[in-house]
């Protein structure tokens, strides 16, 4: 229904048959119902106040009036004029009158309006970003907002000229007996002064619901126009943006000319345009009346803004529903240099140890999800391509081995001279008589894991993670904070009960006095070691350690201490803003164990349920790859990802030397880019060597070109492991032949992993990305999508979509 036929119904202006139609539709919907009652409201009030015959002017008034307007020339001695006769309607006779009274109310509330969109607009401005040093290696980021000068009292605006000729000529009007004016209707005063004595008696005798709806209406233009009279003479103009330096323990953000703010105006903006807010020494910078900043992280409790400060460390500020929040502000990761082409003929042998962790995916996830480019440390494109459990069969029943090892090689689809060659191992499945589990919780409640998606979620994980034990399992739990303490004994997985009040009962506050929980922790392991079975600590925290043991160094040679007792580390990571993800990493490497990160409740069962036997239990240690390239088949490789899991040549069968594990039924890809040695001159990436001047190359007793040809082997995968409670290291080998694979005929797999590949070089801006596009990511990832009973290939697919959005 339109609103010019309501109003035409409000105002009586419709047939009989029209009204009936009408009024049949506003019964029928509720919303044209209230407008039709509102309008109704308001146009029978001003029918009442325009339309009251009560206001004719008497003889004498009229009199009055035709003297104020005329010369005083023209009536000289002359005798009052007779009364004149009745006006015709109210209409014709003040016309004048009415129009001059609606143009006030369209203008007061057009003043009205504009002046609150203006001071909306002005809350929610958002100014440039303010950056200010504080030191060589400190960085402050936030937004802020223009201070204000302190207010100007309010001058009431001179009336415009039309409006002064109207009050002079019914100045004589004013002047009336006041008793005869009391006798009118308060409703049909005109006047401003007399508005509250007018509104007080309209309240003590309203009876009906007319009468409060014109009641209504009249206060609200009444409002309207009381802040019309005091707004009229407030300058519409914002200030300038001005240039603010901040000096130790004051704000300026006024031009020099103007009058320095005794304090920080709590309520005010302030604005750099083209300069900076800087911060020398050790003052305060104070915002929205208590947010304070003193050379560390500051926090608002009345307005939710947080300010964060690190060490080299800098990111972006957004204004976000009020609060001003910094991304990526103190998270730490591993620099990663990307692996290089090598040349065969020097360097036939790449050795590097497993990585079953998973974190990197989810953080990438996490970072997508709130439209943000991740950091290219914390890409690591191996991590994305395990997160995927393999459709792949493991090794045969009867088989010693614990794993099964599978080798593929197809074309490369960024350079298309090139191949690539997956190698993927499946670990065995365990039933579900799995050997009992000594657990140890160790949880860090320092003041840091306060926040919503740190502690609470760690509960919830945890109480997941219990039901899932049986009666032959063992749990206890240990917190750290400023201390450490024990706040469950070992109990059996049946008292579920008990587990769930402990994991309740958790509380942020204090330091992160990790080392002290790690030992703790241990000992509780070490106490109830169950020998043949599953022993292990289980850490949840955002790896903020500021107090006791803090590096890398000390932590990697306390844990790796520790991991010799038997009892493996898993570590789960939470959090945001200060995410310790080298530290994390780190612990796991050296403690024997794996390394997730929950960024939600589906992840946790992920990890805690769905991967539980993965999660906890091994099936081998130390497993090492090295594989041995044919330079009669491939002139040059590269392996994509695992960078910091690199090791020499000798440690491969040094079985004094750590590396990674495997737990049952996960699976371990990984992903070399073969130049072949076929390739026409110039047609590969490795640059051409110039012959040495000083030295001539040592021919072998059997030309190695001789060697390599006898055999179309394109390259050999050998690895290593140890049994969980083993020392010595057993040895597989597997030869592989490229049969000239094109990618279409390649597996489903061999396609999503190279989709998952190809994803993270694009994320990292590799240089090796060459002509790959998002488009051929996503095809691939189609492709091989497969059934996807957990519907995490089709989330990835989703987050493709999101990260060809945020590199753009």
């Amino acid at each position: 229904m339109k609103p010019e036929q309501i109003t035409a119904w409000a105002l009586n202006e419709l047939s009989a048959e029209e009204r009936a139609q009408i009024e049949a539709l506003i019964q029928e919907d509720a919303e044209a119902s209230t407008q039709a009652s509102q309008t109704k409201g308001f146009c029978d009030f001003l029918t009442a106040e325009l339309g009251d015959d009560s206001l004719a002017f008497t003889p004498e008034q009229r009199e009055r009036l035709s003297r104020a307007d005329a010369p005083a020339a023209s009536f000289p001695n002359e005798a009052p004029q007779p009364a004149l006769p009745k006006q015709p309607t109210f209409w014709r006779r003040h016309v004048f009158m009415n129009l001059a009274a609606a143009a006030a109310v369209v203008m007061g509330t057009t003043l009205f309006i504009r002046k609150q969109m203006e001071s909306e607009g002005q809350m929610a401005e958002i100014t440039p970003t303010v950056r200010g040093n504080l030191g060589d290696d400190q960085t402050i980021i936030t937004r802020t907002s223009p201070v204000p000068e302190e207010p100007a009292p309010v001058v009431a605006a001179a009336p415009p000229t039309s409006m002064r000729k109207l009050q002079a000529n019914a100045a004589p009007l004013m002047k009336q007996d006041e008793s005869t004016l009391a006798a009118k209707d308060a409703k049909a005063a005109m006047t401003f002064s007399n508005m509250p004595e007018t509104k007080a008696k309209n309240e003590a005798t309203m009876v009906d619901a007319e009468a409060a709806r014109r009641e209504y209406f009249a206060a609200t233009q009444d409002q309207q126009r009381a802040r019309l009279l005091n707004q009229a003479n407030e300058p519409w103009e914002s200030p300038a943006p001005t240039t603010a330096s901040v000096a130790p323990g004051q704000v300026a953000a006024t031009p020099a000319a103007a009058p320095k703010p005794a304090a920080p105006v709590a309520n005010g903006n302030i604005t750099v345009n083209g300069g900076s807010l800087t911060i020398t020494g050790a003052g305060t910078l104070t915002l929205q009346g208590r947010t304070t900043y003193t050379g560390g992280v500051v926090r608002s409790a009345p307005s939710s803004v947080t300010l964060i400060a690190g060490s080299g460390m800098a990111g972006n500020a957004d204004i976000m529903d009020g609060e001003t929040q910094m991304r990526r502000s103190q998270e730490s990761y591993t620099q990663i240099i990307e692996n290089a082409l090598k040349s065969v003929e020097s360097e036939p042998l790449s050795t590097f140890s497993i990585d079953v962790d998973t974190a990197s995916y989810a953080n990438v996830r996490r970072f997508l999800n709130q439209n943000s480019a991740p950091p290219r440390d914390a890409v690591r494109i191996e991590e994305l391509i395990n997160y995927f459990p393999m459709d792949e069969k493991g090794p045969a029943a009867g088989v010693k081995e614990p794993f099964a090892v599978k080798v593929e090689m197809a074309a490369c689809p960024w350079q298309p001279q090139h191949r690539l060659a997956r190698i993927a191992i499946k670990g065995k499945q365990i039933g579900l008589d799995r050997q009992p589990s000594n657990l140890v919780f160790l949880v860090d409640v320092s003041g840091s894991m306060a926040e919503p998606n740190k502690l609470p979620l760690v509960q919830q994980s945890l109480r997941m993670l219990a039901g899932q034990l049986g009666e032959n399992d063992r749990v206890s739990m240990v917190t750290y904070a400023n201390g450490s303490q024990v706040v469950l004994s070992s109990t059996t997985g049946q008292n579920k009960g008990e587990i769930v009040s402990a994991i309740d009962r958790l509380q942020a506050g204090g330091g992160t006095h990790g080392s002290a929980g790690i030992r703790l922790a241990y000992e509780q392991a070490v106490a109830g070691f169950i020998k043949g079975g599953v022993n292990r600590v289980v850490l949840c925290t955002d790896g903020d350690f500021n107090v006791g043991i803090s590096s890398p160094t000390e932590l990697e040679t306390f844990i790796s201490e520790k991991a010799r007792s038997g009892v493996f580390l898993s570590v789960l990571g939470y959090g945001s803003g200060n995410l310790k993800d080298r530290t994390m990493e780190t612990l796991a490497d050296k403690g024997n164990g794996n390394y997730a990160y929950i960024d939600s409740l589906g992840e946790a069962r992920k990890v805690l349920v769905e991967q539980m036997n993965g999660t906890l239990v091994t099936i081998a240690k130390d497993v090492k790859i090295q594989v041995e390239f044919n330079p009669a088949v491939i002139r040059s490789y590269r392996l994509i990802g695992y960078e910091n899991r690199l090791l020499a040549k000798e440690d491969f069968n040094d079985d004094a030397k750590d590396a990674g594990e495997i737990g049952a039924g996960h699976s371990v890809t990984a992903l070399y880019e073969l130049v072949p040695a076929n390739l026409p001159p110039g047609g590969g990436t490795l640059p051409q060597v110039d012959a040495l001047k000083y030295q001539q190359p040592i021919t072998p007793a059997v030309p190695m070109a001789a060697t390599a040809a006898a055999t179309d082997e394109a390259l050999t995968v050998k690895l290593r492991y140890k049994e969980p409670e083993g020392n010595t290291s057993s040895l597989i080998e597997v030869p592989v032949k490229d049969n000239s694979r094109a990618m279409d005929t390649a597996s489903g797999e061999f396609k999503f992993t190279t989709a998952v590949a190809g994803f993270g070089l694009l994320l990292r801006q590799s240089s090796y990305a060459g002509q790959l596009t998002w488009d051929q990511v996503r095809q691939l990832a189609l492709e091989g999508k497969g059934t996807d009973a957990l519907g995490y290939r089709g989330e990835f697919i989703q987050l493709i979509e999101k990260a060809r959005g945020v590199s753009r």
